[in-house]
């Protein structure tokens, strides 16, 4: 849908968490925003996680002869997650982050929930807008689990009244349920049940919905198996076109993020 566009990182500093409901929080961290004025709220960032008694964060960089990456040592190293930034304020020089609290055991919800005020995180982000939907449909689907809120709740409060359809997503509990603002139409269907464990109701929740057949866009980010089911049954049974679906998975089942990429790159591959 778009160009690539410049990437810039930064570091900021640890300001203050808010837990939205039970599983899912939001870090608020200061520094300077301003080269993030035009990024598009609901696009994917980078952070850079430093390791635990490490209290700077240590980027690679490029070596200008060689051409090639520079890494810290392996115990200076930071672990790098995709995440979706939640928002921007420029007068406060903040940037919020929200995350998916599945206890203490990976880095990014393990900094989240124990960071102290002026802990630093190293976050890469686009500085340039990024088109999320197609500006000529009027229908969507999007679907997804507790990880993909944040862009769905960016693409649902940036859908224009006249914009129909229905959204689909996975939580752990009741009380993890959202109101997600939004001036569309939209008919909204929460599905109660850890993802980790099943996400084979949420495919067959898409599987039941009587779907538009003109004008529609569907965005899909969940786990890995789930979106591919979901791709496979929009493509190759509904006959969406490829325009018509942007479907990639946010994370794999049983498998960190860095140690599963490989596998959810090829399967980006297929959207096209």
């Amino acid at each position: 849908m778009d160009q690539p566009k410049a990437t810039i990182r930064k570091v900021f500093e640890f300001k203050s968490r808010q837990f939205i409901t039970p599983h899912y929080l939001r870090i608020t961290l200061s520094g300077d925003v301003s080269d993030f004025q035009h990024s598009t709220i609901g696009d994917n960032n980078k952070i850079f996680i430093p390791p635990k008694g490490v209290d700077q964060v240590q980027f690679p960089v490029m070596d200008p002869s060689s051409k090639k990456w520079v890494y810290p040592h392996l115990e200076k190293v930071p672990s790098v997650r995709t995440y979706t930034h939640k928002g921007v304020n420029l007068a406060k020089n903040e940037l919020y982050i929200d995350f998916v609290f599945h206890g203490e055991n990976g880095p990014a919800s393990s900094w989240a929930k124990n960071a102290k005020l002026g802990d630093k995180l190293g976050v890469a982000m686009r500085t340039a807008p990024k088109q999320l939907y197609p500006s000529d449909a009027n229908w969507f689907l999007l679907v997804g689990d507790a990880t993909a809120i944040p862009v769905l709740g960016a693409i649902l409060e940036d859908l224009p009244p006249s914009a129909q359809g229905i959204c689909v997503i996975q939580v752990a509990s009741k009380e993890d349920i959202q109101e997600l603002s939004t001036k569309a139409a939209m008919e909204f269907h929460w599905i109660v049940g850890d993802a980790m464990e099943d996400e084979s109701r949420l495919v067959q929740r898409v599987k039941d919905i009587t779907i538009a057949s003109k004008s529609k866009f569907g965005y899909v980010a969940c786990e890995f198996s789930a979106v591919k089911e979901i791709r496979r049954y929009l493509r190759k049974e509904l006959k969406w076109s490829s325009n018509e679906l942007y479907a990639y998975s946010y994370w794999k089942f049983g498998v960190a993020e860095d140690q599963s990429a490989r596998d959810r790159q090829a399967e980006k591959k297929t959207i096209a």
